[in-house]
Formats: structure tokens, sequence, C-alpha cells
């Protein structure tokens, strides 16, 4: 299966898209990775990787809309063979779950999938390994205390994110 990969201009900087053939839909592209620059752990061009735009004119066209404040939600099919744990799935389902201009904090996550309180540090690895920055809405997530915490993509992006969607109150602005 090969991989291709595009960017896109963003508010955000330039995005970079890794993605392979959709196994629901022939011709249409899984996304597997969306980056931005200077993230951690972000995704990098590789030797064998094709350049190939037009196989993300979809999730450009969402990415587009959602950044003009018109989209709230994706319709994005993820790579099935994604990398990730198990618990690390599970996480990132509920970060899938965040609904669009409200936030939740990393304990809320670690009770939603049953871990114990404990746990909190495991989740907050798992949501920083999260590779679809923007679409799988790590952003919406906070410290406990309100406050801005970790983003792979930089807090600046984070707070750029929330304050598109509205879900910048007293405690989470800076």
């Amino acid at each position: 299966m090969t991989t291709v990969h595009a960017t896109f201009d963003s508010p955000l900087g330039e995005l970079l898209l890794v993605g392979v053939e959709s196994a629901s839909a022939p011709g249409g592209t899984a996304l597997v990775s969306l980056s931005v620059p200077g993230q951690k752990g972000g995704a990098v061009v590789r030797d064998g990787w094709r350049r190939a735009p037009r196989a993300f004119a979809g999730i450009g066209a969402q990415l587009g809309a959602y950044f003009a404040g018109e989209l709230t939600r994706f319709d994005i099919e993820y790579a099935a063979d994604a990398p990730g744990t198990d618990f690390q799935r599970q996480v990132w389902a509920e970060l899938d779950a965040i609904e669009y201009g409200t936030t939740v904090s990393y304990g809320e996550i670690a009770r939603r999938i049953g871990a114990s309180s404990v746990k909190v540090r495991a989740v907050g690895t798992a949501i920083g390994r999260n590779p679809l920055l923007v679409v799988r809405p790590c952003h919406r997530v906070i410290g406990s205390d309100g406050s801005l915490k970790g983003y792979a993509g930089g807090l600046d992006r984070k707070e750029a994110l929330l304050g598109l969607e509205g879900a910048l109150s007293p405690l989470t602005a800076p």
C-alpha cells in the first residue's frame, strides 16, 4: 500500500497530511497523520512516499471549512492500521467524542475509559501521541484547574484552536 502525502496551508502553519488508500472507498484516502510545523513527534516525509495533493482534496476542504468556522465535526476516514496501542486507541476514541467548543480535563478522560486516577499521566502521554492533530481534538483537553496544558503542536496553537471554537473561558484564557 502506497503512502501519500500533501501539505495544507492553515492558520497554524503548513500542515502535513499523510494517508493511504482507503479500504472502504476505492480511490479515497484514509488519514494516517496530520502534523503541524515543529510538532513534537510529528510526521516527516520519507523516501517512497508519493506527493498526492488531489488525494487529500476532501480532507483539505473540511479543514478549510473548519478554520473558516463553518465546520464543527470532521467526517474523515482514519487508516485502520495506524500505529497505536490498544490503550492509546481507547483514549483517542474519547478524544473523538469531545464536542466542538467544549473542553474536558485529562482526569475526565481517564474516568471515561475506566482508568484510575493514577493513570492520568498515562492518559496524557497517550493524548500527546495522537497522530491526528486538529481532526482528533486533543486540543480540547485541559488541566483540571482549567489551565492549558501540553500540546504536541505548541500551546499557542492549542490556544488558537480553542479560540476558534469559542472554548476559551476566563480560566483557560492566558
